[in-house]
C-alpha cells in the first residue's frame, strides 16, 4: 500500500451485537457482515459509553465521555429553534474526521447526524448528506438534505443512504487523495412509529416463519412501568405513543419482524459498500468499519429499547454491548476477546491511517494494534446514563446511581459475571459491599474524576448541552436555576 488508506466508517442505529448471524444468532440473516467478519476482526466485548444516540456518537468520533463533551441523552430536535445557527454539539473538540481531513483526507457523512443542525455541514466534512431528525418516525417519505439541496426520497432511507455511498465511492476511484466516508444508517431503530407492523422491505419474507428463539420471552421489568409513569407525570397528561412502546413492544411479534427485516436490509447495505470497492479497485486500500451506536433491548430483561427504556436506566449487556467489526490493509483475520470501548475508534482509526491522534484532555481514546486480534485492549471501561454509571471487567459489573439529599436514593446493583454472565442476579445493594463492589466503585469514581468536565459532569452540578431525559430529576438536586445550555 503507497498511500494512507481509506476508511468507511458503518454504524447502525439501536442495534446489540447479538442481532448479528457471526455473533451467534441463527434467526437473522446477516451474509454481507458475517463475511465482513470472516475477513476481519470480530470484537467480541466491544461496549458503547452510553445507551442513547447522540451522546455515542459524539463519544466515537471525539474520545470523550458524555460527561466530557456533555452530550448526555438525544438531542431533542424539537427544540432545534434554541439552538444556535449551524450548531455543532462538538463543535470545539478534535474529532476523527477533523483530524483526517486536516491531514488530507477528502470527509463525508452520509446518513443520520443528530449532533446538532442538519442543514450546513460541519467544517469536518467535504460532503454531507443528511435528514433532518434524530427520531425516525418513517424509513419512507423522508426529507433528505444534500449538500445544498432538499428533496423527498419516498422509498427506503437507508437505501437512499446506502446509493449516495455507492456514488459517493464510485466518483473516489480516480482521486489522489484517501477519503473517510461516515455511513450511520437510521436503522434498524426499533422504535414505533417506525416499526409497526410490516417491515415493507424485500426481506420481509425472511422472517414469515421465524420463532425468534434468540429473543427472550419475559414479563415486562417493573422499571419500565415506572419509566412509563414518570413520563405520564412529566407530560401532565398521556405522553407521546412512542414512549409506550416499551410497554407493549416486548413480545410483540410483527415488530419483532420488522426490526429484523430492517437488520438484513442494513446487510444488504453494506454487500452493495463492498462491492463497490470492489468494483472502484479500491477495497484493498480501504478500512471498513461496521459498529452500532448503542446496543438495544429486544424485551431482555422485561425491556425493550435503550437503557433509559427504565428507571433508574439498565446498564446491561443487552444495551451496551454493540457489535465491531473491522476489515482491511493492517488488519488481521480473528476474533478479539478483550474489552473495548467505542471510545478507541478513533485513535485506532487515526493511528492505522498515520494521522494524528485526537489529544483533547480529557479524552480516553485508546489506539487498538489491529495487526494483532488477540491482543488484550483493556482490563476495564465505564459506562454513563446520566442518574446511573457502571464499570465493567471480565468478571464484574458494578453499577451506581447517583445519591443526593434531594432526589429519591435510588439502588447500586453488582454482578459476578463469571458465575452470572446473563445478569440476573443482583448482589448489590447491600449495607455492606463485597471488597469487590467497594475496590470497582473507587476505580469508577477515580477515571470519572479524570474523564469528567467539572462543566458538563452533572453528579458535580455541571449542565448538558440542549436537553436531558429528565431535568426534574436534576433540578431537584441543584436547585431550580439548574438549566441545560442552548
Amino acid at each position: 500500500m503507497t498511500r494512507r488508506p481509506n476508511i468507511v466508517l458503518i454504524m447502525a442505529d439501536n442495534q446489540p451485537a447479538d442481532m448479528l448471524g457471526c455473533y451467534g444468532n441463527d434467526d437473522v440473516h446477516t451474509p454481507q457482515l458475517d463475511a465482513l467478519a470472516t475477513g476481519g476482526t470480530r470484537f467480541d466485548s466491544a461496549f458503547c459509553v452510553n445507551a442513547m444516540c447522540s451522546p455515542c456518537r459524539a463519544s466515537v468520533l471525539t474520545g470523550l465521555m458524555p460527561s466530557a463533551h456533555g452530550v448526555h441523552t438525544w438531542l431533542d430536535d424539537g427544540r432545534a429553534d434554541s439552538w444556535p445557527q449551524d450548531w455543532n454539539a462538538i463543535g470545539e473538540f478534535p474529532t476523527l474526521p477533523g483530524q483526517l481531513r486536516n491531514a488530507g483526507y477528502d470527509t463525508a457523512l452520509i446518513g443520520k447526524y443528530h449532533l446538532g443542525q442538519p442543514w450546513q455541514a460541519p467544517a469536518d466534512y467535504d460532503h454531507w448528506v443528511t435528514f433532518p431528525h434524530g427520531h425516525t418516525v418513517s424509513f419512507h417519505g423522508n426529507l433528505m438534505i444534500e449538500n445544498d439541496h432538499t428533496e423527498v426520497f419516498e422509498g427506503h432511507s437507508v437505501d437512499f443512504f446506502a446509493d449516495r455511498t455507492v456514488d459517493y465511492i464510485s466518483r473516489r476511484q480516480d482521486q489522489d487523495a484517501p477519503f473517510f466516508c461516515f455511513v450511520p444508517f437510521n436503522g434498524p431503530y426499533g422504535h414505533w412509529p417506525a416499526i409497526r407492523g410490516r417491515a415493507g422491505t424485500q426481506f420481509d419474507h425472511l422472517y414469515d416463519e421465524t420463532r425468534f428463539a434468540s429473543i427472550p420471552r419475559e414479563g415486562l421489568n417493573r422499571r419500565v412501568i415506572d419509566r412509563y409513569t414518570r413520563r405520564v407525570v412529566e407530560a401532565g397528561a398521556a405522553p407521546h405513543e412512542r414512549f409506550a412502546g416499551p410497554l407493549l413492544l416486548p413480545n410483540e411479534t410483527e415488530s419483532l419482524r420488522n426490526y429484523f427485516a430492517q437488520t438484513t436490509l442494513i446487510d444488504d447495505a453494506v454487500g452493495r459498500i463492498m462491492a463497490q470497492l470492489v468494483t472502484s479497485g479500491l477495497a484493498e486500500d480501504t478500512i471498513v468499519i461496521y459498529t452500532a451506536d448503542h446496543g438495544f433491548s429486544l424485551g431482555h430483561h422485561g425491556i425493550w429499547g435503550h437503557g433509559l427504556a427504565a428507571w433508574p436506566s439498565s446498564m446491561l449487556r443487552p444495551s451496551y454491548q454493540v457489535p465491531l467489526i473491522i476489515r482491511g490493509p493492517g488488519v488481521a483475520a480473528g476474533t478479539n476477546r478483550g474489552l473495548v470501548s467505542q471510545l478507541d475508534i478513533p485513535n485506532t482509526l487515526l493511528s492505522a491511517a498515520g494521522v494524528a491522534p485526537v489529544d483533547t484532555p480529557r479524552q480516553d481514546s485508546r489506539a487498538i494494534d489491529l495487526s494483532d486480534p488477540g491482543q488484550p485492549h483493556r482490563d476495564f471501561l465505564c459506562l454513563e446514563q446520566e442518574e446511573t454509571r457502571a464499570i465493567r471487567t471480565a468478571e464484574n459489573l458494578y453499577v451506581e446511581r447517583f445519591t443526593s439529599a434531594s432526589v429519591e436514593p435510588l439502588a447500586s446493583e453488582f454482578y459476578d459475571l463469571s458465575s452470572d454472565p446473563q445478569e440476573r442476579v443482583n448482589l448489590g445493594g447491600t449495607d455492606q459491599p463485597s471488597p469487590t463492589e467497594s475496590g470497582l466503585a473507587a476505580r469508577m469514581r477515580d477515571y470519572f474524576a479524570d474523564h469528567a468536565d467539572p462543566a458538563h459532569d452533572l453528579w458535580a452540578g455541571g449542565r448538558a448541552k440542549s436537553n436531558v431525559t429528565d431535568p426534574a430529576f436534576w433540578q431537584a438536586a441543584w436547585g431550580q436555576n439548574w438549566r441545560c445550555t442552548n
